[in-house]
């Protein structure tokens, strides 16, 4: 590229002026040749060429020293630069004093002053200091010294820096310039050489810190709402989360005070035992909801085989896998998520340590304040120890569960007729064909609920007519069940044992031991052959032994060959006819008590058999057209309205089974037991529901009504609502005593 910068007027004669102040004048000149980005040299390329003509023409030829030295004004290897403490050699002709440089590179300076602003200011400083370390007569060695450093820069930039058309671009006052290598500490490297990206917060500064901030807000409220949770479902209210957690008040004051590393392992352990306490709550929420109670940490564990095997039933071995998979990893996501979010919150506080400091204090001195006047929102106070509180509880319960076990099993040895011989028991019953039958969630929401009290209330009022007709009586009232929702057996070794059976460690207490049921009473006498239908019971059973009962029939024993009803294994109409077949219409020597489970009313309720002919049920085969029919569970269970409507149409069909049994296959001897083992779960009776079931007595023979005549039940199958109510576990020593069993001598 062509350059016409007109050369200076040299004036040799003139003596050599101080050019100290010059020369540190000067500096935007010499700040802007060593700039240390490519991009920079390019911007300063032209108007440094102009200059650098101009010095050559002021120094003149440069003169050769010995063989082997550089030209005077380069530097080489091992030596020392003119400027640094050398002086030129004697007998050169004086150069022009920097000023005229100064003077004719003006508008050169103007120019690059950008550029010499992106210059390291460490660079700058040392460079000020080296001019003033040189001495003021040496001002033109300086300037030389300056003038190689400049060549040298150009030697030293890559090819790619001086093409044509990068010239181009810098005269034309482009910038060419990368913004992520001009500002950087060392030399900028070959143009082809790749940059490394900066980081997304770096680029994105204002949202990573609107990210940041909605972290930690979420860390926060994810913290207050497990501190706060209710543990069952009704209670989930705005109410309950607009209040101050004291735990966080305490938790934050001593997160704040500790130093680091003990600090993390307090926010971790923290972390972890809130994650801990979350996942317990929402088992309660889910033991409140099936079986209306919290969740015992102690005992309640093997109730998850129960589950899985109901969720396999329900939903195939496919879905039950997936449904296991999903509750660990939900508790997987829980613990990690808690302790995440208190190391997040942790982490905050003590970089704004001052204001954390003071937000704990107001927040603390809220808290003390609400509790002192005892300020509410809509029920709950404001200031809350929710989780202190639950933790007490708990471990209340664990001691209590445990002191429990000890004294249930004293309490198991201790039975009125466990020493009664055979022939004192049952002796007003003799002769007569006894049936137990538990109609599975036959509550007392069944029969005064609006939503299903229609159906039920006219299917048990033409039931009750056509036990009359067929020359039945019956009297009904009502019993407090050990259980809610589930767990039927409870339930069933409750009303049989005549013990308060209301939780799986006393279940265990007592099936293995030897307390007398009434199932073993008759058994007992010697004077009944006894007899299980258990179509929900899927694999060995030994409790059948405890009970006293001669044969079980369980869901493999009684030849279906139909399809499933959901979680039941056949419809109840089936079981019975299989009883019929199996037991009940065959020839005896005896008469036959029976302990019959029917499981068509248990839940989901989806779909439900339906009533056909007793001598087309055949092996159940029949039912494959009425279970494909039938509605998918998973459309009614989790329906409010549905629920309710089909839990109510399952006990009609339940108690129409059982019913027409009795006035097709009963006998004059005929006495038939029947009842609800539980209530069904809070969605359908109600979050407030009690825990009453009906339970009837139907004889032929009215003698056998009149033995309990005191017991103030109603007439008919269906209770009145001030009918008596009992705890179940008062029934065995009732009816013992009611049909001529005699205590045994202490």
């Amino acid at each position: 590229m062509d350059r016409t910068t007109p050369e200076p007027e040299v004036t040799p004669e003139a003596p050599p002026a101080d050019t100290s102040d010059d020369i540190q004048h000067s500096t935007p000149l010499e700040e802007a040749a060593p700039a240390k980005g490519v991009a920079a040299e390019h911007a300063v390329s032209s108007e440094r060429d102009g200059v650098e003509e101009a010095t050559a023409a002021e120094e003149g030829p440069a003169e050769e020293g010995p063989a082997g030295e550089a030209p005077v004004g380069e530097t080489s290897a091992g030596e020392t630069p003119v400027g640094e403490g050398a002086t030129a050699s004697e007998g050169e002709p004086e150069e022009e004093p920097a000023a005229d440089i100064d003077t004719d590179t003006d508008a050169a300076s103007d120019k690059v002053s950008g550029a010499e602003e992106e210059a390291p200011a460490e660079e700058a400083s040392a460079r000020e200091e080296g001019e003033k370390k040189t001495p003021s007569g040496d001002a033109p060695a300086v300037e030389e010294s300056t003038s190689a450093e400049e060549t040298s820069a150009e030697e030293e930039t890559p090819a790619a820096a001086k093409d044509p058309a990068a010239e181009d671009s810098t005269a034309s006052g482009q910038d060419t310039s990368d913004p992520d290598t001009s500002a950087g500490d060392g030399p900028a490297g070959p143009p082809d050489e790749p940059v490394a990206p900066r980081k997304w917060r770096d680029r994105h500064a204002v949202a990573a810190r609107n990210v940041g901030w909605a972290v930690t807000g979420l860390s926060l409220l994810l913290v207050c709402f497990a501190l706060l949770m209710p543990t069952s479902a009704p209670k989930f209210t705005p109410g309950v989360f607009l209040r101050i957690p004291v735990e966080a008040v305490l938790g934050a004051a001593v997160l704040i005070v500790l130093p680091r590393r003990p600090r993390i392992a307090v926010a971790i352990l923290a972390g972890a035992s809130l994650g801990v306490l979350t996942v317990l709550n929402l088992l309660d929420v889910g033991f409140n909801m099936f079986l209306g109670r919290g969740f015992n940490v102690v005992l309640d564990w093997v109730l998850f085989d129960d589950a899985q095997s109901y969720l396999k039933d329900t939903m195939g071995n496919g879905g039950a896998i997936g449904a296991v998979i999903a509750v660990v990893a939900l508790v997987l996501i829980v613990l990690v998520l808690m302790t995440l979010a208190v190391l997040r919150v942790s982490n905050v506080m003590t970089r704004n340590r001052d204001a954390a400091s003071r937000v704990t204090l107001v927040v603390g001195t809220a808290w003390v304040t609400c509790a002192a006047l005892g300020l509410q929102l809509s029920g709950p106070g404001i200031a809350a120890r929710t989780t202190v509180a639950r933790v007490e509880d708990r471990v209340n319960r664990v001691q209590a569960t445990l002191k429990d076990e000890a004294a249930f099993a004293k309490e198991a040895k201790k039975d009125a007729f466990g020493g009664t011989p055979g022939d004192q028991l049952l002796t007003d019953l003799r002769g007569k064909d006894v049936m137990i039958a538990f109609i599975e969630s036959y509550g007392r929401s069944a029969i005064e609920d609006e939503a299903t009290a229609a159906g039920v209330d006219a299917t048990l009022t033409a039931k009750n007519e056509a036990l009359t007709k067929a020359g039945y009586s019956a009297k009904s009232g009502w019993l407090t069940s050990a259980t809610y929702g589930g767990s039927s057996w409870l339930g069933h070794s409750t009303f049989l044992s005549g013990l308060w059976i209301n939780n799986q460690n006393r279940y265990r207490t007592v099936t293995a031991g030897e307390h007398l049921t009434l199932t073993g009473a008759f058994k007992r006498t010697g004077a009944w052959r006894t007899v299980g239908v258990m179509p929900g019971v899927q694999k060995n059973w030994p409790e059948g032994k405890f009970y006293g009962l001669d044969n079980v029939y369980d869901s493999r024993e009684l030849g279906y060959e139909g399809p499933k009803f959901s979680w039941s294994t056949m419809p109840d109409q089936y079981a019975l006819s299989a009883f019929e077949r199996l037991e009940h219409g065959k020839k005896r020597d005896k008469p036959l008590m029976s302990e019959i489970i029917l499981t068509s009313s248990h839940q989901p309720w989806a779909p439900i058999p339906k009533m056909i002919p007793w001598d087309q049920v055949g092996d159940g085969s029949v039912y494959e057209g009425i279970e494909k029919a039938g509605k998918d569970p998973a459309d009614v269970f989790y329906d409010s309205k549905k629920v309710k409507e089909e839990y109510g149409k399952s006990i009609q069909y339940s108690v129409n089974s059982l019913i027409d049994y009795v006035v097709k296959y009963g006998s004059k001897n005929t006495v038939l037991v029947f009842l609800g083992d539980h209530q069904p779960l809070a969605s359908v009776s109600g979050s407030n529901a009690s825990r009453d079931v009906p339970v009837s007595i139907v004889a032929h023979d009215k003698s056998v009504l009149d033995k309990i005549d005191d017991w103030g039940w109603t007439d008919g199958i269906q209770p009145d609502k001030s009918a008596p109510v009992w705890r179940m576990d008062s029934f065995r020593d009732r009816f013992l005593t009611a049909y001529g069993s005699t205590p045994a001598k202490r």
